[in-house]
């Protein structure tokens, strides 16, 4: 069976790879924030500058596939690499644009040339497996359930309206049975 989520190691191996090999800030800003957010590929390069809040430090997703939309914490090093970026941007043609990511030429993203990026970067990082985007949206979903998150906290930030799309996270998840044979002092 193929695997189709990246293990924590994984994304961070991949991540050193594009701050390594890329020269812009925008690459390492893409794969970063589709991982944290467990963005779809279209997600990501729908993203809008009006969409990131530096005030109070938010990014607004406007989900897919009728997921629900909300806004998201930026963590501080995202946040950072994201005000990295959007300087950088600065120097694009197109910097008039609406969209959040640009490309060399100046106009969106293409879904396309993300997955070509992502699976180029994994490669260079010699991940085991051919790298696609999903793989990130998937990595979020069992990194936040390996990390003791709730399956409705995870089923509403990943957007999903059916909570079917979520219990694949957390029924990975071995951790979870731990102290299910330790009995609880009242």
């Amino acid at each position: 069976m193929k695997r189709k989520y990246l293990t924590i190691d994984e994304i961070n191996a991949l991540l050193k790879t594009i701050m390594l090999k890329s020269k812009s800030a925008r690459d390492y800003c893409m794969v970063n924030m589709a991982f944290i957010h467990g963005l779809r590929v279209s997600e990501l390069t729908a993203l809008k500058l009006e969409d990131y809040d530096p005030l109070s430090q938010k990014i607004y997703i406007k989900r897919l596939k009728g997921g629900l939309s909300t806004s998201h914490p930026l963590l501080p090093a995202e946040n950072k690499i994201l005000k990295k970026w959007l300087e950088e941007r600065k120097s694009f043609p197109g910097n008039n644009l609406p969209w959040l990511f640009l490309s060399h030429q100046g106009k969106k993203l293409s879904r396309q040339r993300f997955y070509q990026l992502l699976s180029d970067y994994g490669r260079l990082a010699c991940l085991p497996v051919n790298v696609h985007p999903h793989m990130l949206r998937h990595a979020c979903g069992y990194t936040l359930a390996e990390l003791g998150n709730d399956t409705r906290l995870i089923q509403d930030y990943l957007g999903h309206r059916n909570i079917q799309h979520t219990v694949l996270y957390t029924a990975a998840n071995s951790a979870r049975f731990k102290n299910a044979w330790i009995k609880r002092k009242c």
